[in-house]
């Protein structure tokens, strides 16, 4: 889905990662039939690797899409739209208690304790979230031409 919204809008998409994402090259460049659009870097092994990278490449303007709550809450505090991949939009009002809900969260697991986990992904937050990158693009792009 990002990989068609970035196709149709000319928009530059970026994934990072540090390991092949399964349906994207695991190089440098360009995506394949994607119009030099969205490309895939690869980022060195190592525990926090990926996330420095996005956070280097972020600016404003951008939209970053992650389920990464200690990530979203960086990029949010240097103003960098975020989603998750449900479509939630973090903003500087709602990213510190969703990170707190997550360390609470992290911290029950940690000890042993079950916790509810996240439903499955399906139709209905695929929905979502394409409602979501529609929205969030549009702001975007009325931002950048001062409409």
């Amino acid at each position: 889905m990002i990989l068609r919204f970035s196709s149709r809008l000319g928009i530059k998409s970026v994934f990072a990662a540090n390991r092949p994402i399964p349906g994207l090259p695991d190089s440098h460049g360009p995506i394949e039939g994607q119009k030099q659009t969205a490309f895939f870097e690869l980022c060195p092994p190592g525990e926090g690797e990926a996330d420095r990278r996005i956070l280097a490449l972020a600016k404003s303007g951008d939209l970053v899409i992650t389920r990464d709550l200690p990530l979203a809450e960086q990029l949010v505090e240097a103003g960098i739209a975020v989603l998750d991949d449900r479509g939630r939009a973090f903003t500087k009002e709602n990213i510190r208690e969703q990170r707190s809900i997550r360390d609470f969260t992290v911290d029950l697991a940690n000890s042993g304790l079950d916790f509810e986990r996240t439903p499955s992904y399906g139709k209905k937050e695929l929905s979502s979230l394409a409602n979501s990158l529609d929205r969030e693009l549009t702001r975007l792009k009325r931002a950048a031409v001062g409409v």
